[in-house]
Parts: C-alpha cells; sequence; structure tokens
C-alpha cells in the first residue's frame, strides 16, 4: 500500500501542493514560526490548556471535581494509546513522506524518515483535545480549534499528505471517544481514592474546598446567619 497517493492528479496531492506552496509565498520568519508551532507549540499549547483546566476544577470544586480531573488524566492516556495504535498501522500502510515521491515541496523540517500515514502529531492533537472536550466543553473546543489548525501545519510544513492528517484526526477521536467509558470507570475511583487522601487530595480538590462550599456566596452565608440569629 505504499503507493497511496502517488499520482500527481489525485486530489490529496494537488491539495497537499496548494497548502505547501503557501509556504513558499511566505517569508522566512514565518516559515520559522510554522515550523516551530507545528513541531512543538500545538501540542504544548493544549497540554497548557489541560492543565489550566484542571487547576480550574481543583480550585473550584464541587461534587463533579473528580470525575472531571479523571476524564483530563484520560487526556494524555488517550494520546499515548492513540499514538501506540497507530505503530501497526504506519507499518501496515508504509506510505512514504510525500517529498520522497514528490518534487518541489517546501519541506520546512528535515530528518523525516519514518512513514507518514497516519500522522502522529495529529494523532496525538486530536486525542488530547478530544479528551479534554469530554472533560470541560469551553477548554475542549478551544484545544479542537488548535488540533484542527495543527492539522493544517503539518500538511504546510511539507510533511505530511492531507489525508494523513485526516487519518491522524479519526484514530485520535476514535480512540478517545471509544475507550472513554471503559477508561473513566477505572479512572474515576482512584481519583476519588486520590481526592480522600489528606496528603494528595489537593490534586483533585483545593485545601479548604469543601463539597458544594463554592455554591455558596459570602452574601447569601451572611444572610443565612442573620436569619437564624432573629429566629433564636
Amino acid at each position: 500500500m505504499a503507493g497511496l497517493a502517488e499520482s500527481g492528479s489525485n486530489p490529496d496531492v494537488d491539495l497537499l501542493y496548494d497548502i505547501n506552496g503557501l509556504a513558499k509565498d511566505a517569508p522566512a520568519w514565518s516559515d520559522r514560526v510554522m515550523e516551530y508551532v507545528g513541531e512543538y507549540g500545538l501540542l504544548l499549547g493544549i497540554v497548557l490548556l489541560v492543565v489550566w483546566c484542571w487547576w480550574s476544577v481543583r480550585r473550584r470544586g464541587g461534587e463533579d471535581a473528580a470525575s472531571t480531573v479523571a476524564a483530563l488524566v484520560w487526556a494524555p492516556l488517550a494520546a499515548g494509546i492513540a499514538v501506540l495504535v497507530n505503530v501497526p498501522i504506519r507499518g501496515f500502510v508504509e506510505r512514504p513522506r510525500p517529498f520522497l515521491d514528490h518534487q518541489g515541496l517546501e519541506v520546512l523540517v528535515q530528518g523525516k524518515t519514518d512513514y507518514s500515514f497516519v500522522s502522529d502529531h495529529a494523532t496525538i492533537v486530536m486525542a488530547m483535545a478530544v479528551g479534554l472536550f469530554v472533560a470541560h466543553r469551553k477548554y475542549g473546543l478551544v484545544a479542537l480549534v488548535l488540533a484542527l489548525f495543527g492539522g493544517f501545519i503539518r500538511v504546510y510544513m511539507g510533511v505530511h499528505y492531507p489525508t494523513d492528517v485526516v487519518g491522524g484526526f479519526a484514530l485520535g477521536t476514535a480512540v478517545a471517544l471509544l475507550l472513554s467509558p471503559l477508561a473513566m470507570a477505572l479512572l474515576t475511583p482512584v481519583v476519588k481514592a486520590v481526592e480522600r487522601s489528606p496528603r494528595a487530595g489537593w490534586l483533585v480538590r483545593a485545601r479548604g474546598r469543601a463539597e458544594g462550599e463554592d455554591t455558596v456566596i459570602p452574601e447569601a452565608r451572611s444572610e443565612r446567619t442573620s436569619e437564624r440569629d432573629l429566629a433564636a
């Protein structure tokens, strides 16, 4: 199956040239920025979103804190499992990198010698984005936008065909969603045990946050105290 998308008349190849052609017209500094963002920046951005979401959840507390933190733990685990699933897929398809079969591409990253389908980068960022979306819709939507942009950049850099990226998105999404029920069933009790721990409980809920405490605003607490004083 190494001959996948070898023809220049293939829409996959045409779209590759169209997107990668943007790199030829861009200034050198822009290509350097896109190279860094495509290799490290977007993945780092999604990781920071996961950390930010965890920090927000533990500070807020609430009855769903443990399940949300468990879903956040699942996000990077899903990415790791998806990459492992991709190992036999890449070995079976054996699709060369596009710049090995097609001339005239602007390749922003050198030294890519492994197979092209499925894109590991696209798989990782989408698996983490979908996992984050399961945990928290707002942060997850931002992560999904970053993941889609990351897939575009992989083609822009000349290191993947568009279908490599689409395949990565599909694989990452499938692993994150299909295994999510099993993962949550296993992770949630563990996170709840951590939450009850005197030493590690802060990882799930900020110190001093009792269940439901964050839902009572100071004004409401004052009014309740006044009502009790009057009743007495």
